[in-house]
Protein backbone atom coordinates (compact mmCIF):
# COMPACT_ATOMS: atom_id res chain seq x y z
CA UNK A 1 0.00 0.00 0.00
CA UNK A 2 1.93 3.52 -0.86
CA UNK A 3 2.14 6.18 1.69
CA UNK A 4 0.11 9.48 1.40
CA UNK A 5 1.72 12.39 1.12
CA UNK A 6 1.44 13.98 5.02
CA UNK A 7 2.70 10.17 5.54
CA UNK A 8 5.89 10.44 3.47
CA UNK A 9 6.46 13.98 4.79
CA UNK A 10 6.15 12.73 8.32
CA UNK A 11 8.61 9.77 7.78
CA UNK A 12 10.77 12.15 6.63
CA UNK A 13 11.05 14.57 9.51
CA UNK A 14 11.29 11.33 11.61
CA UNK A 15 14.50 10.43 9.81
CA UNK A 16 15.50 13.58 9.48
CA UNK A 17 15.06 15.20 13.29
CA UNK A 18 18.61 17.83 12.08
CA UNK A 19 16.46 19.45 9.64
CA UNK A 20 16.19 23.51 10.28
CA UNK A 21 15.01 24.78 6.93
CA UNK A 22 13.14 23.52 3.66
CA UNK A 23 14.13 25.27 0.30
CA UNK A 24 10.96 25.04 -1.78
CA UNK A 25 12.36 25.61 -5.24
CA UNK A 26 9.87 26.54 -8.20
CA UNK A 27 11.74 26.36 -11.37
CA UNK A 28 10.96 29.84 -13.43
CA UNK A 29 11.12 29.63 -17.57
CA UNK A 30 14.70 29.93 -18.00
CA UNK A 31 15.60 27.05 -15.24
CA UNK A 32 16.32 28.84 -12.34
CA UNK A 33 15.12 27.82 -8.98
CA UNK A 34 12.81 30.92 -7.07
CA UNK A 35 11.31 29.95 -4.27
CA UNK A 36 11.61 30.78 -0.46
CA UNK A 37 13.02 28.91 2.78
CA UNK A 38 10.39 27.52 5.07
CA UNK A 39 10.66 26.80 8.77
CA UNK A 40 10.57 23.12 9.49
CA UNK A 41 7.72 23.60 11.92
CA UNK A 42 5.94 25.06 8.84
CA UNK A 43 6.54 22.32 5.97
CA UNK A 44 3.03 20.93 5.99
CA UNK A 45 1.40 23.95 5.51
CA UNK A 46 3.01 23.82 2.02
CA UNK A 47 2.15 20.30 1.34
CA UNK A 48 -1.57 21.34 1.85
CA UNK A 49 -1.32 24.53 -0.53
CA UNK A 50 -0.47 27.17 2.15
CA UNK A 51 2.24 28.81 0.10
CA UNK A 52 1.15 31.56 -2.43
CA UNK A 53 3.68 33.54 -5.36
CA UNK A 54 3.48 35.82 -7.63
CA UNK A 55 2.42 34.02 -11.00
CA UNK A 56 5.07 36.25 -12.32
CA UNK A 57 7.70 34.79 -10.57
CA UNK A 58 8.69 32.35 -12.99
CA UNK A 59 8.39 34.28 -15.88
CA UNK A 60 11.80 36.27 -14.98
CA UNK A 61 14.35 37.08 -17.22
CA UNK A 62 17.93 35.55 -17.11
CA UNK A 63 18.32 38.63 -14.44
CA UNK A 64 15.69 37.75 -13.01
CA UNK A 65 13.45 40.95 -13.67
CA UNK A 66 9.58 40.95 -14.93
CA UNK A 67 9.04 41.26 -18.11
CA UNK A 68 7.75 45.09 -18.53
CA UNK A 69 5.48 44.04 -21.71
CA UNK A 70 3.17 42.39 -19.80
CA UNK A 71 3.81 42.04 -16.27
CA UNK A 72 0.89 44.06 -14.97
CA UNK A 73 -1.49 43.18 -17.61
CA UNK A 74 -3.37 40.60 -15.21
CA UNK A 75 -2.26 42.62 -11.77
CA UNK A 76 0.45 40.77 -11.42
CA UNK A 77 -1.63 37.92 -9.16
CA UNK A 78 -0.60 35.27 -6.78
CA UNK A 79 -0.70 31.73 -7.42
CA UNK A 80 -0.96 28.45 -5.40
CA UNK A 81 2.39 26.39 -4.83
CA UNK A 82 2.10 22.43 -5.09
CA UNK A 83 4.96 20.77 -3.85
CA UNK A 84 5.72 17.81 -5.76
CA UNK A 85 6.51 14.74 -3.10
CA UNK A 86 8.62 12.74 -5.14
CA UNK A 87 11.30 15.62 -4.96
CA UNK A 88 11.59 15.85 -1.08
CA UNK A 89 15.40 15.61 -0.16
CA UNK A 90 18.33 16.54 1.80
CA UNK A 91 20.73 19.19 0.95
CA UNK A 92 24.05 17.47 1.84
CA UNK A 93 26.64 20.24 0.34
CA UNK A 94 24.88 23.20 2.71
CA UNK A 95 27.00 23.47 6.48
CA UNK A 96 23.32 23.85 7.78
CA UNK A 97 20.95 20.96 8.03
CA UNK A 98 18.33 21.75 5.16
CA UNK A 99 15.89 19.78 2.60
CA UNK A 100 14.32 20.95 -0.48
CA UNK A 101 11.54 19.66 -2.43
CA UNK A 102 10.04 21.24 -6.07
CA UNK A 103 6.90 22.76 -6.83
CA UNK A 104 4.64 23.99 -9.50
CA UNK A 105 1.88 27.08 -9.56
CA UNK A 106 -1.58 26.63 -10.07
CA UNK A 107 -4.26 29.69 -9.96
CA UNK A 108 -6.84 29.90 -7.14
CA UNK A 109 -8.97 27.65 -9.27
CA UNK A 110 -6.61 24.30 -8.89
CA UNK A 111 -5.72 25.50 -12.78
CA UNK A 112 -2.34 24.55 -13.73
CA UNK A 113 -0.24 27.57 -14.83
CA UNK A 114 -0.11 27.61 -18.24
CA UNK A 115 3.96 29.10 -18.49
CA UNK A 116 5.04 26.83 -15.13
CA UNK A 117 7.42 24.45 -16.83
CA UNK A 118 6.66 21.51 -15.24
CA UNK A 119 3.17 21.89 -15.96
CA UNK A 120 4.02 22.27 -19.63
CA UNK A 121 5.82 19.22 -19.62
CA UNK A 122 3.14 16.77 -17.52
CA UNK A 123 0.28 18.37 -20.43
CA UNK A 124 2.35 16.96 -23.46
CA UNK A 125 3.10 13.50 -20.96
CA UNK A 126 -0.67 13.51 -20.58
CA UNK A 127 -1.54 13.60 -24.75
CA UNK A 128 1.10 10.94 -25.16
CA UNK A 129 -0.99 8.68 -22.44
CA UNK A 130 -3.76 9.26 -24.58
CA UNK A 131 -1.76 7.16 -27.04
CA UNK A 132 -1.11 4.38 -24.73
CA UNK A 133 2.46 5.58 -25.01
CA UNK A 134 5.06 6.94 -22.27
CA UNK A 135 8.12 8.51 -22.78
CA UNK A 136 11.41 7.34 -21.30
CA UNK A 137 14.17 10.26 -21.39
CA UNK A 138 17.79 10.33 -20.07
CA UNK A 139 19.83 13.17 -19.65
CA UNK A 140 24.05 13.53 -20.20
CA UNK A 141 24.89 16.84 -18.45
CA UNK A 142 28.23 18.42 -19.69
CA UNK A 143 29.30 21.49 -17.75
CA UNK A 144 33.21 23.62 -16.67
CA UNK A 145 34.62 23.12 -13.85
CA UNK A 146 36.70 26.62 -13.21
CA UNK A 147 38.44 27.89 -9.96
CA UNK A 148 36.29 30.57 -8.12
CA UNK A 149 38.10 33.67 -9.63
CA UNK A 150 38.50 35.14 -12.91
CA UNK A 151 41.56 36.33 -14.73
CA UNK A 152 42.75 39.88 -15.36
CA UNK A 153 40.57 39.69 -18.71
CA UNK A 154 37.35 38.71 -16.53
CA UNK A 155 37.93 35.54 -18.15
CA UNK A 156 36.79 31.66 -15.93
CA UNK A 157 39.86 30.32 -14.77
CA UNK A 158 40.41 26.22 -15.89
CA UNK A 159 40.69 23.89 -12.73
CA UNK A 160 42.18 21.49 -14.88
CA UNK A 161 45.96 22.05 -16.10
CA UNK A 162 46.28 20.72 -19.61
CA UNK A 163 49.79 18.99 -20.56
CA UNK A 164 52.48 21.29 -22.13
CA UNK A 165 49.92 24.13 -22.25
CA UNK A 166 48.08 22.41 -25.05
CA UNK A 167 44.41 23.10 -24.45
CA UNK A 168 42.59 20.04 -24.55
CA UNK A 169 40.37 17.93 -21.98
CA UNK A 170 41.94 14.21 -21.65
CA UNK A 171 38.38 13.12 -23.20
CA UNK A 172 37.57 9.65 -21.09
CA UNK A 173 41.20 10.28 -19.31
CA UNK A 174 41.27 8.58 -15.63
CA UNK A 175 44.13 10.54 -14.23
CA UNK A 176 42.16 14.02 -15.08
CA UNK A 177 39.12 12.04 -12.90
CA UNK A 178 41.55 11.82 -10.02
CA UNK A 179 43.23 15.14 -9.84
CA UNK A 180 39.04 15.84 -9.62
CA UNK A 181 38.65 12.94 -6.93
CA UNK A 182 37.61 15.06 -4.23
CA UNK A 183 34.14 16.86 -6.05
CA UNK A 184 33.52 13.80 -8.28
CA UNK A 185 33.02 12.14 -5.18
CA UNK A 186 30.84 14.84 -3.78
CA UNK A 187 28.78 14.83 -6.49
CA UNK A 188 28.33 11.23 -5.99
CA UNK A 189 27.57 11.18 -2.49
CA UNK A 190 25.05 13.82 -2.62
CA UNK A 191 23.74 12.50 -5.46
CA UNK A 192 22.82 9.53 -3.59
CA UNK A 193 21.72 11.38 -0.72
CA UNK A 194 18.99 12.83 -3.49
CA UNK A 195 17.95 9.64 -5.16
CA UNK A 196 19.42 10.85 -8.46
CA UNK A 197 20.40 7.73 -10.39
CA UNK A 198 23.87 8.42 -11.87
CA UNK A 199 25.41 6.24 -14.68
CA UNK A 200 28.71 7.58 -15.70
CA UNK A 201 30.97 10.44 -14.38
CA UNK A 202 34.02 11.64 -17.16
CA UNK A 203 36.09 14.00 -18.69
CA UNK A 204 35.21 15.98 -21.76
CA UNK A 205 36.94 17.03 -25.01
CA UNK A 206 37.83 21.04 -23.26
CA UNK A 207 40.10 21.52 -20.15
CA UNK A 208 38.00 21.49 -17.18
CA UNK A 209 34.96 20.12 -19.04
CA UNK A 210 33.19 17.36 -17.68
CA UNK A 211 29.93 15.11 -18.19
CA UNK A 212 27.41 13.50 -15.88
CA UNK A 213 25.00 11.01 -17.11
CA UNK A 214 21.60 9.73 -15.16
CA UNK A 215 19.84 6.59 -15.73
CA UNK A 216 16.69 6.47 -17.99
CA UNK A 217 13.25 7.25 -16.26
CA UNK A 218 9.80 6.34 -17.00
CA UNK A 219 8.23 9.92 -16.36
CA UNK A 220 9.69 12.59 -18.60
CA UNK A 221 8.86 14.74 -15.25
CA UNK A 222 10.66 12.77 -12.83
CA UNK A 223 13.84 12.54 -15.34
CA UNK A 224 13.45 16.18 -15.78
CA UNK A 225 13.27 17.53 -12.15
CA UNK A 226 16.66 15.07 -11.54
CA UNK A 227 18.15 17.06 -14.29
CA UNK A 228 17.77 20.02 -12.73
CA UNK A 229 18.65 18.73 -9.02
CA UNK A 230 21.90 17.80 -10.94
CA UNK A 231 22.50 20.81 -12.01
CA UNK A 232 22.45 21.99 -8.36
CA UNK A 233 24.03 19.49 -6.93
CA UNK A 234 26.84 19.89 -8.58
CA UNK A 235 27.29 23.80 -7.99
CA UNK A 236 26.66 23.04 -4.74
CA UNK A 237 29.24 20.57 -4.35
CA UNK A 238 31.30 22.89 -6.48
CA UNK A 239 30.83 26.03 -4.64
CA UNK A 240 31.84 23.77 -0.82
CA UNK A 241 34.96 22.70 -2.77
CA UNK A 242 35.89 26.51 -3.49
CA UNK A 243 35.17 25.74 -7.63
CA UNK A 244 32.57 27.07 -10.02
CA UNK A 245 30.58 24.86 -12.14
CA UNK A 246 29.20 26.64 -15.53
CA UNK A 247 26.56 25.44 -17.46
CA UNK A 248 27.63 28.10 -19.98
CA UNK A 249 26.77 26.49 -23.58
CA UNK A 250 30.57 28.47 -24.73
CA UNK A 251 33.03 29.90 -22.06
CA UNK A 252 35.50 29.71 -24.54
CA UNK A 253 35.46 30.70 -28.40
CA UNK A 254 38.10 28.05 -29.45
CA UNK A 255 36.86 24.82 -26.96
CA UNK A 256 34.70 22.87 -27.14
CA UNK A 257 31.00 24.38 -25.58
CA UNK A 258 28.62 22.27 -22.93
CA UNK A 259 25.39 20.39 -24.48
CA UNK A 260 22.67 18.61 -22.59
CA UNK A 261 21.92 15.52 -24.90
CA UNK A 262 18.83 13.87 -24.02
CA UNK A 263 18.38 9.91 -24.66
CA UNK A 264 14.33 9.02 -25.33
CA UNK A 265 12.94 5.82 -26.36
CA UNK A 266 9.33 5.08 -26.17
CA UNK A 267 7.61 2.69 -24.22
CA UNK A 268 4.11 1.03 -25.21
CA UNK A 269 1.15 0.28 -22.52
CA UNK A 270 2.87 -3.10 -21.40
CA UNK A 271 6.09 -1.30 -21.05
CA UNK A 272 7.98 -2.77 -23.91
CA UNK A 273 10.17 -0.22 -26.11
CA UNK A 274 7.72 0.90 -29.05
CA UNK A 275 10.22 1.50 -31.51
CA UNK A 276 11.88 -2.38 -31.23
CA UNK A 277 10.41 -4.32 -34.27
CA UNK A 278 13.46 -6.59 -33.98
CA UNK A 279 15.69 -4.98 -36.20
CA UNK A 280 19.03 -2.60 -35.87
CA UNK A 281 16.60 -0.04 -37.85
CA UNK A 282 13.80 -0.38 -35.31
CA UNK A 283 10.02 0.22 -36.56
CA UNK A 284 7.92 2.78 -38.47
CA UNK A 285 6.97 4.40 -35.45
CA UNK A 286 10.37 5.26 -34.76
CA UNK A 287 10.57 6.83 -38.27
CA UNK A 288 7.32 9.42 -37.69
CA UNK A 289 9.09 9.97 -33.99
CA UNK A 290 12.21 11.19 -35.93
CA UNK A 291 10.63 13.14 -38.50
CA UNK A 292 8.71 14.47 -36.20
CA UNK A 293 11.55 16.35 -33.99
CA UNK A 294 13.62 17.02 -37.47
CA UNK A 295 10.14 19.19 -38.85
CA UNK A 296 10.07 21.08 -35.62
CA UNK A 297 13.36 21.81 -34.70
CA UNK A 298 13.62 25.33 -36.10
CA UNK A 299 10.83 25.97 -34.17
CA UNK A 300 12.37 24.55 -31.17
CA UNK A 301 15.54 26.29 -31.35
CA UNK A 302 14.96 29.39 -28.54
CA UNK A 303 14.35 26.61 -26.15
CA UNK A 304 17.37 24.17 -27.51
CA UNK A 305 19.50 27.33 -27.29
CA UNK A 306 17.65 30.22 -25.19
CA UNK A 307 20.36 32.71 -24.86
CA UNK A 308 23.31 35.04 -26.65
CA UNK A 309 26.11 32.81 -25.73
CA UNK A 310 24.06 29.29 -26.65
CA UNK A 311 24.89 30.32 -30.61
CA UNK A 312 28.81 30.54 -30.23
CA UNK A 313 28.44 26.56 -29.61
CA UNK A 314 26.76 26.00 -32.95
CA UNK A 315 30.58 25.19 -35.34
CA UNK A 316 31.26 22.86 -37.81
CA UNK A 317 33.45 20.08 -36.51
CA UNK A 318 32.73 21.05 -33.11
CA UNK A 319 30.14 17.36 -32.33
CA UNK A 320 27.19 20.26 -32.55
CA UNK A 321 24.60 19.56 -35.57
CA UNK A 322 23.87 22.91 -37.81
CA UNK A 323 21.23 21.00 -39.59
CA UNK A 324 18.21 19.10 -39.53
CA UNK A 325 19.36 15.60 -39.97
CA UNK A 326 19.40 12.07 -38.49
CA UNK A 327 21.44 8.93 -38.67
CA UNK A 328 22.39 5.52 -37.14
CA UNK A 329 25.12 5.65 -35.34
CA UNK A 330 26.55 9.01 -36.40
CA UNK A 331 27.50 11.51 -33.96
CA UNK A 332 27.59 14.75 -36.85
CA UNK A 333 23.85 14.64 -37.30
CA UNK A 334 21.18 16.08 -35.13
CA UNK A 335 18.86 12.73 -34.05
CA UNK A 336 21.32 9.96 -33.26
CA UNK A 337 20.27 6.38 -33.25
CA UNK A 338 22.41 4.78 -30.76
CA UNK A 339 23.51 1.27 -31.77
CA UNK A 340 22.62 -1.15 -28.88
CA UNK A 341 20.03 -4.35 -28.22
CA UNK A 342 17.05 -3.91 -29.89
CA UNK A 343 15.04 -3.43 -26.24
CA UNK A 344 16.70 0.30 -25.65
CA UNK A 345 16.33 1.58 -29.18
CA UNK A 346 15.85 5.46 -28.70
CA UNK A 347 16.88 8.49 -30.20
CA UNK A 348 19.91 10.93 -28.79
CA UNK A 349 18.87 14.36 -29.50
CA UNK A 350 21.64 16.03 -29.96
CA UNK A 351 20.92 20.03 -30.45
CA UNK A 352 19.91 21.70 -26.76
CA UNK A 353 23.25 23.46 -24.85
CA UNK A 354 23.75 22.69 -21.06
CA UNK A 355 22.61 26.00 -20.65
CA UNK A 356 18.76 24.89 -21.50
CA UNK A 357 15.89 24.54 -19.46
CA UNK A 358 15.42 20.40 -18.76
CA UNK A 359 11.47 20.94 -18.55
CA UNK A 360 11.74 22.80 -22.13
CA UNK A 361 14.47 20.33 -23.63
CA UNK A 362 12.44 17.41 -22.45
CA UNK A 363 8.85 19.13 -23.52
CA UNK A 364 10.13 20.19 -27.37
CA UNK A 365 11.72 16.47 -27.83
CA UNK A 366 8.55 14.70 -26.48
CA UNK A 367 6.38 17.45 -28.77
CA UNK A 368 8.41 16.75 -31.31
CA UNK A 369 7.74 12.87 -30.89
CA UNK A 370 4.28 13.15 -30.93
CA UNK A 371 3.81 15.49 -33.77
CA UNK A 372 5.46 13.08 -35.65
CA UNK A 373 3.59 10.50 -34.69
CA UNK A 374 0.15 12.18 -35.11
CA UNK A 375 0.75 13.23 -38.24
CA UNK A 376 2.23 10.00 -39.48
CA UNK A 377 5.37 12.24 -40.61
CA UNK A 378 8.42 10.55 -42.79
CA UNK A 379 11.49 10.66 -41.97
CA UNK A 380 13.90 11.84 -44.79
CA UNK A 381 17.01 9.45 -45.51
CA UNK A 382 19.40 8.51 -42.79
CA UNK A 383 22.71 10.38 -43.04
CA UNK A 384 26.00 8.06 -43.52
CA UNK A 385 29.29 9.97 -42.75
CA UNK A 386 30.07 13.27 -42.25
CA UNK A 387 27.20 15.24 -41.88
CA UNK A 388 28.40 18.69 -41.78
CA UNK A 389 30.10 17.77 -45.22
CA UNK A 390 26.38 16.82 -47.50
CA UNK A 391 24.33 18.96 -45.87
CA UNK A 392 24.06 22.64 -45.51
CA UNK A 393 23.69 24.43 -42.44
CA UNK A 394 19.95 25.01 -41.96
CA UNK A 395 19.16 25.72 -37.93
CA UNK A 396 18.80 29.19 -37.07
CA UNK A 397 22.30 30.79 -36.27
CA UNK A 398 21.51 33.72 -33.86
CA UNK A 399 19.15 34.19 -31.06
CA UNK A 400 17.14 36.82 -33.30
CA UNK A 401 16.08 34.20 -35.76
CA UNK A 402 15.23 31.74 -33.07
CA UNK A 403 12.70 34.34 -31.32
CA UNK A 404 10.79 35.15 -34.75
CA UNK A 405 10.64 31.05 -35.77
CA UNK A 406 9.22 30.96 -32.14
CA UNK A 407 7.23 33.76 -32.13
CA UNK A 408 4.82 32.53 -35.14
CA UNK A 409 4.83 29.12 -34.56
CA UNK A 410 1.98 27.03 -34.98
CA UNK A 411 3.39 23.92 -33.56
CA UNK A 412 4.93 25.55 -30.55
CA UNK A 413 1.04 27.20 -29.89
CA UNK A 414 -0.65 24.20 -30.25
CA UNK A 415 1.64 22.02 -28.22
CA UNK A 416 3.18 24.41 -25.68
CA UNK A 417 -0.44 26.74 -25.43
CA UNK A 418 -0.37 30.46 -26.74
CA UNK A 419 0.18 32.34 -23.32
CA UNK A 420 3.43 29.99 -23.23
CA UNK A 421 4.41 31.50 -26.30
CA UNK A 422 3.36 35.00 -25.07
CA UNK A 423 5.53 34.81 -22.07
CA UNK A 424 8.72 33.11 -23.26
CA UNK A 425 9.23 35.77 -26.31
CA UNK A 426 8.61 38.48 -23.76
CA UNK A 427 11.37 37.23 -21.52
CA UNK A 428 14.03 36.68 -24.82
CA UNK A 429 13.19 39.79 -26.26
CA UNK A 430 13.79 41.90 -23.25
CA UNK A 431 17.10 39.83 -22.44
CA UNK A 432 17.60 40.77 -25.94
CA UNK A 433 17.24 44.00 -25.94
CA UNK A 434 19.57 44.38 -22.77
CA UNK A 435 22.72 43.07 -25.02
CA UNK A 436 21.85 45.16 -27.68
CA UNK A 437 22.06 48.16 -25.41
CA UNK A 438 25.37 47.34 -24.35
CA UNK A 439 28.79 48.41 -25.55
CA UNK A 440 31.49 45.89 -25.43
CA UNK A 441 34.84 45.96 -24.63
CA UNK A 442 36.00 44.43 -28.05
CA UNK A 443 34.12 47.72 -29.55
CA UNK A 444 35.66 50.16 -27.77
CA UNK A 445 39.00 48.68 -28.06
CA UNK A 446 38.57 48.69 -31.93
CA UNK A 447 36.43 51.90 -32.77
CA UNK A 448 37.26 54.47 -29.95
Amino acid sequence: MSLSNTEILNKFLKDHPEIEVFEVMLPDINGKLRGKWIERDNISKIMNGGLKLPLTAIAFDIWGRDPQSWVYQSGDEDGVCIADIRTLAIVPWLKRPTAQIMLSLSDFNNVPCQYDVRNILQNIITRFEQLNLSAMPAFEMEFSLFTKDNDALGQPIHSQKSPAGIDAGQTYGLESMQDMSEFMHGVRDAAKAQNLPIDTLITEAAPSQYEINLHHQPDALIASDQALMLQRTIKGVAKKLDLRASFMAKPFADLAGNGMHMHCSLLDKDGNNAFNNGTDEGNELLQHAIAGCLATLNDCMLIFAPHLNSYRRFKVGSHVPMTATWGYENRTVAIRVPAGSHEAMRIEHRVAGADANPYLVAAAIIAGMLYGIENKLTAPEAITGNAYTQVPASLPNSWLQSIEHFKHSEFISQYFGKEFQRVFVATKEQELEEFNNQITALEYETYL
